[in-house]
């Protein structure tokens, strides 16, 4: 929001509950008078009209008294306070004659200025006046603190926020370099070995992976079908290398299709299973997908028929694949998107293997 705009609205409240307060304190002073001064009654309509002219005039200076406290808003605090004092002051013993003079009209009388008494006047100024505008004065610091710590709020949540999108943004970011990597040392193996077709069917494979990870921003939430179908590209740039050593399963229940998920959720933790269950066999692997939709929430499993955790691993929380760049991006995204409404586990498998269980909480678009 623009400070021009800010301006204005802060202009439009303060006009508002200058209506608000002064019709208000009008109606007040009616309903006064008609409970504690019966004769009252029969003047109804003119004691309204009265004070209502007495709470526009109020209206009118305190509008002017205004400017002067945000002229030396930024002064210190004892010239703040002086200007208050004496500004309150001033604007009373000029409204207070008003008063006086208005206050006899219903009963068909007129002030007489020249001739009135000083002691009066005084009297409705320390009685009325001067302790009304100085109330006036003190709730409108209230609310300009009060609107100052909604901005500087605002501010702080807008920062935040900011700061929670670059988070996002690097972790995401931080995803294509890391399989980019992987993927060109393992075409140029292929080169190596000469195996030119199946390092140029690689590069074409990667070259639409990228293209088709690229369709979303990285603070983008996808389908769990498009989340899957993204995957299923990079699962075909590895089945070049592995051919029929890597086999795939899926098990995909509908109404988990349409669950949204960060996108790139799927990829680093298969490629986890791939680098630690897959390719240390030399006969391949098996890896299945699974996604269900439960009561609490959406259920992402990935298992692979690898040799699992060690009991070592299983006693360390923070086991040692774990630390790696692509298992911990998908553990901080998933802090920085759901906070405690997640679960990442890895649990062993039965007879072997390596299960990784991701639970998000079950949105659709």
């Amino acid at each position: 929001m623009s400070s021009g705009s800010l301006v204005s609205i802060q202009r439009g409240q303060f006009w508002i509950f200058q209506l608000v307060g002064w019709s208000a304190w009008a109606l007040i002073l009616v309903l006064l008078n008609l409970i504690f001064v019966p004769p009252a009654l029969e003047y109804i309509l003119p004691l309204a009209l009265v004070y209502s002219a007495s709470a526009a005039v109020a209206m009118g200076l305190t509008g002017l008294l205004r400017f002067a406290y945000r002229w030396v808003w930024e002064q210190g605090l004892v010239i703040r306070f002086l200007v208050t004092w004496f500004g309150s002051f001033l604007v009373a013993l000029i409204w207070q004659p008003f008063r006086n003079f208005l206050a006899l009209l219903p009963f068909g009388e007129f002030l007489d200025f020249r001739n009135a008494s000083v002691e009066d006047l005084w009297d409705g100024l320390f009685g009325g006046a001067f302790p009304l505008i100085l109330l006036w004065s003190g709730l409108y610091y209230i609310v300009k603190y009060y609107q100052l710590f909604q901005i500087e709020k605002e501010k702080s949540l807008r920062s935040e926020a900011l700061a929670h999108e670059a988070q996002l943004l690097m972790l995401r970011y931080q995803l294509n370099p890391h399989f980019l990597f992987n993927t060109l040392n393992a075409i140029s193996t292929l080169v190596l070995a000469k195996s030119t077709e199946r390092a140029n069917e690689m590069l074409t494979k990667l070259s639409k992976f990228l293209r088709y990870s690229l369709d979303h921003s990285p603070l983008d939430k996808v389908s769990f079908a498009h989340e899957l179908e993204s995957c299923q590209l990079y699962l075909e740039i590895e089945k070049v290398r592995f051919a029929e050593r890597l086999q795939l399963e899926f098990s995909i229940d509908p109404a988990a299709e349409s669950a949204l998920v960060p996108s790139l959720l799927l990829q680093p933790i298969v490629e986890n299973s791939i680098k630690h269950g897959v390719s240390k066999s030399e006969s391949g692997g098996r890896i299945e997908i699974r996604a269900e939709k439960r009561e609490d929430g959406l259920l992402i499993e990935v298992t692979d028929d690898g040799p699992g955790l060690s009991p070592e691993q299983i006693s360390d929380k923070q086991f040692s694949f774990s630390k790696g760049v692509g298992v911990s991006n998908i553990r901080n995204r998933l802090i920085e998107i759901y906070g405690d409404r997640h679960e990442l586990q890895f649990i062993n498998a039965q007879p072997h293997g390596l299960t990784v269980r991701v639970t998000v909480p079950y949105d659709t678009e």
